[in-house]
Order: C-alpha cells, then sequence, then structure tokens
C-alpha cells in the first residue's frame, strides 16, 4: 500500500468513527452554505462560528437573498466575528455569482478562485466538500497536520514553505470519498493535531509522523517571525443627544473597520474637539474625555479616547436625522442600532444606551 493510500484510508477510518457530522453547513450542503461556512471560519472558532452562521442563513437562505442585501444589513449579522472584509467579499462575491453565473457557483478552481474573497483552499473546500470533486485544501488545520507528519520547517507563510504543504496536500488527497477526506484532515487538525498539546496517542497519523517520531510537536508549523506591535492613539468624537441618539459616520471600505458605523476618529483630541465644535456649534469646553479603551488588530494595538460632548434639548445643530453629509447619521440608542458596528463600539454604545435609557411613555 503507497503512503498516499495509507494516509487517506487512515483519516477516512478515523472519520467514521471521530469525524464531526452534525455541524450546521453539514445538513443540505450546497456550495452556497459550504462557502459560507468556510469564509466564516477563516480565523474562527467552530464553536464561534455556529450562532453566526444559523443567523445567517436563517437570514439569507440562498445566495439571491444575500446578493440583494443591503450591506449595513450584511454587516450587521457579521458584527462580533471580526475580519469584516470578508463579510463585504462575501457581499461583492455573491453579486458576482448572481450576475455572472446566474446564481450558480463555478465547478472549476479557476471560475471560484475569480470571485471576490474565494483563494485557493476555500475553493477546494467548496469544490470537495459540496461538489465532492477532487480538489486539495490547505486552511490553517491542514496545514499543521501536514507540517507536522512530514516535519515541514519554516513558517507557512513563506513562499517555498506554502508550495511544499500544497504539493503534499495534493499528493495525499484520495480520489473517492473526497467530501469526507477533506472534512477528516479538517477534524484531525482541529480535535487531535491541535496548536498545543496535541493528542497524539489518538491520531490516525501518529505511526508515520515525523515530528512525533523525534518528539518535535511544538516546532510545527513554524512560528511566523515575530514583529513588535506598535501602539496607535486616536480620539473618538462620541456625540449624544435627547431622546437617546448618537452620532456615527460610515467608515470607508478600505482600512481597519471598513465600511462599518462607529464615531468620527481623528489622531489627535484637539482635532476631535475642534470637529465637534465646527460640525455642530458645541465650545471645546463642554467636551470630555473618557479613560480609553483598548483593542488588538493583528498588526497594532489601539488606545482610543472617547471625547465626549452632549447636544441640549433643542440644540440648533447643524446636522439633522436624515443628514448623510460625510456620511454622518443619528441613531437611537434603543434599540441598538441595526447596522455593521465593531465589537468596541458595540460595547461602547451600551454603556452610553445606560448613561441614555429610553423615555418612558
Amino acid at each position: 500500500m503507497s503512503e498516499k493510500d495509507h494516509i487517506a484510508d487512515a483519516l477516512l477510518d478515523w472519520f467514521d468513527q471521530h469525524g464531526r457530522k452534525d455541524l450546521p453547513w453539514q445538513t443540505n450542503r450546497t456550495p452556497y452554505r459550504v462557502w459560507v461556512s468556510e469564509i466564516m471560519l477563516q480565523q474562527t472558532q467552530v464553536a464561534t462560528v455556529i450562532p453566526f452562521y444559523e443567523r445567517f442563513m436563517a437570514q439569507f437562505p440562498s445566495v439571491e437573498n444575500l446578493a440583494e442585501a443591503a450591506e449595513d444589513t450584511v454587516l450587521h449579522l457579521w458584527t462580533g466575528l471580526g475580519y469584516y472584509a470578508r463579510a463585504r467579499n462575501l457581499h461583492r462575491c455573491a453579486k458576482q455569482v448572481c450576475a455572472s453565473h446566474n446564481g450558480v457557483f463555478p465547478s472549476d478552481l479557476a471560475g471560484l478562485e475569480a470571485l471576490p474573497g474565494i483563494g485557493r483552499s476555500t475553493a477546494g473546500a467548496i469544490l470537495s466538500l459540496a461538489m465532492d470533486s477532487r480538489a486539495p485544501i490547505l486552511d490553517g488545520n491542514v496545514k499543521r497536520v501536514l507540517a507536522r507528519y512530514h516535519a515541514v520547517e519554516g513558517w507557512p507563510g513563506q513562499r517555498p514553505v506554502s508550495d511544499t504543504l500544497w504539493s503534499f496536500a495534493e499528493h495525499h488527497t484520495p480520489k473517492e470519498r473526497l467530501a469526507d477526506y477533506t472534512q477528516a484532515i479538517m477534524d484531525l487538525g482541529a480535535t487531535c493535531c491541535t496548536r498545543s498539546r496535541p493528542v497524539c496517542e489518538r491520531c490516525p497519523l501518529e505511526r508515520g509522523c515525523a515530528a512525533s517520531a523525534q518528539g518535535r510537536q511544538s516546532d510545527f508549523p513554524g512560528r511566523k517571525p515575530r514583529k513588535q506591535i506598535p501602539l496607535r492613539q486616536r480620539w473618538l468624537a462620541v456625540v449624544t443627544r435627547p431622546p437617546g441618539e448618537v452620532l456615527l459616520q460610515k467608515r470607508p471600505d478600505s482600512g481597519i473597520w471598513g465600511g462599518l458605523w462607529a464615531p468620527p476618529e481623528f489622531e489627535e483630541a484637539s482635532a476631535a474637539k475642534a470637529w465637534i465644535a465646527n460640525t455642530l456649534s458645541l465650545p471645546a469646553e463642554r467636551c470630555r474625555i473618557d479613560e480609553p479603551f483598548h483593542h488588538t488588530f493583528t498588526h497594532f494595538k489601539l488606545k482610543a479616547h472617547s471625547v465626549r460632548a452632549q447636544c441640549a434639548e433643542n440644540h440648533p445643530e447643524k446636522i439633522g436625522v436624515e443628514s448623510h453629509a460625510d456620511n454622518l447619521q443619528w441613531f437611537a440608542l434603543h434599540p441598538p442600532p441595526s447596522v455593521g458596528l465593531p465589537a468596541p463600539i458595540v460595547r461602547l454604545l451600551a454603556k452610553l444606551g445606560k448613561e441614555n435609557p429610553p423615555r418612558s411613555n
């Protein structure tokens, strides 16, 4: 029996006994449902994804429903999952599938990879899981399994290492039971060959695993070279007005929190105060600065200060609820806005909501 057959057979035997078969996207398996799950699972754990996936599918049961939705609705349902570019690409991709492919996902790698937000691994997952076609995948779990099994040195983000892992992924993918094999190798990485404390004694590949034989499981896959994460300070113009409304601005599609709603952001407290004074005719001395909140992104840490200002009842501010100048809009705090919001801003608005309770009738 070849090494290729041994690995595929061992994984499939293990999957039949221990694999996950009741995940929401495994029922009524379609390219659309698999695609949404694969995008959500990027950088996010299964347990976190499940409730988001179920809400998303209830709102958008088909690619046509998603394509027709407003971007704010899509981003609102994504709030809390992070990496919001995924949601924007998901929406763009749905529109393109409907406009260019009559609502049917392409059935080949090149066609899938031409769609927004779909790379080689996601395309392979759609083909294998939804169409039972032979296409390798290389998500984080699969990278870890293959890097350990073959003791592949180096960080998978480097092209030569990635090419080596793709070569192994292609080599080990069988010709039958493609959906089960793909799910099996992902499940093995998620449940046995975990990042820390791998359960090697329960692994069906332990006998041939080079990392296990060398006692070097923690060395694979190689770590990304560390860089010091810079700290950025920003000041948010947090303006409220009776009877419990907050002024938010829709951010540009590119950059951090792209396409989401948040208080206007400035690099200096003085700039935030000047904007409040010029835009709302509120004197700077009426502003106060709250304790900052912190949030960590992939490439930097954010320290954000809230520059608070409260419009008085009947204050003749220049911006009305209906105004969209500079993408600005007033939103009621009760109930919270049903638009895309970054998680730290959700917490900030919850705090503002407690400070500005709804008026009783």
